[in-house]
């Protein structure tokens, strides 16, 4: 048991370090999408990502066909959810934007208990609406229902099905094969997305051209994609989707974070409160797993 109890808690850390790699992104993407396109960027950062993955663990791994079949659905939902993401924020403000990605807190819960049949705990419930408020305290400045509203909803459906599917897909054994799977295919979804021709841009890939934006893209690369899909694949064959998403919504407290260290933003009331409430909500969801590990050790 307390091996079991060891696991849960590194991976808990896992899900806030992930959180808090995803969070420093946020002010560094502003300044590099104004040169590059989003559909560009990604397909360039999830091909690096891949790569390096595939450099580090390729040679020590093996992937057998059920990994491969599972990966590639895992890197489909998510692959979509990015592109769905990216539209949206197109037609709508990024603080809205990431309001509503963030309805995957709610929406993994109600997943999770319809396909996998689980029962959600009360406590978990509670954690999930502290976490909704604390959201929509951090991001939400006025808000209506539009085209681009509706994408970013429907991103955030994938987002959540992506953790119930890879808490239920994911063990410590394939974390490794599943991740290197599902980087490849996102990359392959966003370069296909980044190669289509539009009106305002011909058929082909932008690549950074500075080494300042090079220097953005390979942190992105490596640390925001490679590494965090290495850390959520791998945590959550340890906690329960529900748990995850809560713990994963800290990201926009690590975005305030960031935009307040480095980015030059001052420190609100909005950002205290809201931080606050997400903070709370992910030491309720904490609590159970603390008392059943304890609980398993009084009876063994």
């Amino acid at each position: 048991m307390l091996v079991a109890r060891s696991h849960t808690r590194v991976a808990f850390l896992a899900l806030l370090v992930m959180a808090a790699a995803w969070g420093s992104t946020f002010i560094l993407i502003k300044d590099v999408v104004s040169r590059i396109p989003v559909a560009d960027l990604l397909a360039v950062r999830f091909a690096i990502a891949s790569l390096a993955l595939g450099i580090v663990v390729g040679p020590r791994i093996q992937i057998f066909r059920d990994v491969l079949a599972k990966g590639a659905l895992l890197g489909l939902l998510y692959g979509s959810a990015q592109i769905l993401q990216t539209a949206g924020l197109a037609h709508t403000a990024a603080s809205v934007s990431g309001f509503v990605t963030g309805l995957y807190v709610v929406a993994t819960p109600l997943l999770a208990a319809v396909i996998l049949r689980r029962r959600i705990a009360r406590v978990t419930w509670l954690a999930v609406c502290l976490a909704m408020i604390g959201l929509g305290i951090l991001s939400l400045r006025g808000f209506a229902l539009g085209y681009g509203e509706l994408l970013t909803v429907i991103a955030a459906l994938l987002y959540a099905r992506h953790i119930v599917a890879l808490g239920h897909l994911s063990t410590p054994q394939t974390a490794m094969g599943l991740s290197l799977v599902q980087l490849i295919v996102i990359t392959l979804i966003c370069a296909a997305v980044a190669w289509w021709p539009t009106s305002t841009s011909e058929a082909g890939i932008q690549l950074p051209e500075t080494n300042h934006d090079w220097l953005i893209v390979l942190y992105l690369a490596l640390i925001a994609s490679a590494l965090t899909m290495v850390l959520q694949t791998w945590a959550q064959a340890h906690i329960e989707p529900s748990r995850a998403a809560v713990i994963m919504a800290m990201e926009p407290v690590w975005a305030a974070a960031f935009a307040v260290a480095f980015g030059g933003e001052s420190i609100t009331a909005r950002m205290v409160i809201g931080g606050l409430l997400i903070v709370s909500s992910m030491y309720l969801v904490e609590q159970p797993e603390r008392r059943f590990l304890r609980s398993k050790e009084y009876v063994g």
